[in-house]
């Protein structure tokens, strides 16, 4: 390995969807600074924020189709039996959900939780709750991918969050998706809600900090149980 790829591995790269707001902090920073010194540097770490807020590391994701990855980077907020909602056409029967919450500072690109072919997104509009809060999933903007798995149908569900104005979505019903592979991002701080059927068993605690494309969420597999106690 040369010097040269020593550099370029050590810098992340940024997401294209950044580069416009970054253009637009950098600007508004330099006209900030024209009239003062501190408002530059105030302007410049706010720029920096930016630049970190967009970055999108490349991932190593388990190659089995037998595990769900998390979707995204954040803290595992919650873990067990919800309705889907019901505009993905699931049916009103529960199924287990595990919720991740991104806060400001955490990656906010989407991936697939598993492989398989998309068979619907829809979008729906709504209010901007904390995304932490479980009411958010019924009531928040969101916008949801139905994915037909290897073992069964499974959902992704991007959430806006008390920050969160813009949820973007790259991927396209009909199409066939990779596991881990970048479908969108949430701007500024969500959510992003994974149902999945009976059969998955759980593999992450509430208060679990999940990296997006690596961190197995739950395990399909006949010889797959659930932990009785939780090792800290």
């Amino acid at each position: 390995m040369t010097l040269l790829d020593s550099v370029k591995n050590t810098f992340v790269p940024i997401h294209r969807e950044g580069y416009p707001f970054i253009a637009a902090f950098a600007a508004a920073t330099l006209f900030l600074g024209y009239f003062s010194s501190i408002l530059f540097w105030i302007g410049l770490t706010l720029t920096a924020w930016c630049v970190y807020f967009y970055r999108d590391p490349e991932r190593v994701t388990p190659v089995d189709d037998r595990l769900v990855v998390s979707p995204a980077d954040g803290v595992i907020s919650a873990v067990g039996p919800a309705v889907p909602p019901s505009e993905l056409g699931l049916g009103p029967g529960e199924m287990t959900r595990i919720s991740v919450f991104m806060n400001v500072f955490s990656c906010h690109i989407n991936r697939a939780p598993v492989r398989g072919r998309i068979t619907r997104i829809e979008h729906k509009p709504g209010k901007f709750l904390n995304a932490e809060l479980d009411k958010a999933s019924a009531e928040n903007e969101r916008n949801g991918l139905v994915i037909d798995s290897p073992n069964g149908t499974i959902a992704a569900v991007q959430i806006a969050g008390l920050v969160a104005r813009r949820i973007v979505c790259w991927a396209e019903a009909g199409g066939s998706i990779a596991i881990g592979e970048r479908f969108g991002l949430i701007r500024f701080g969500s959510r992003v809600d994974v149902f999945l059927p009976s059969g998955a068993v759980p593999r992450v605690a509430v208060g679990q900090t999940a990296v997006g494309g690596e961190t197995v969420l739950a395990e399909f597999g006949g010889t797959a149980v659930t932990p009785l106690v939780r090792v800290s």
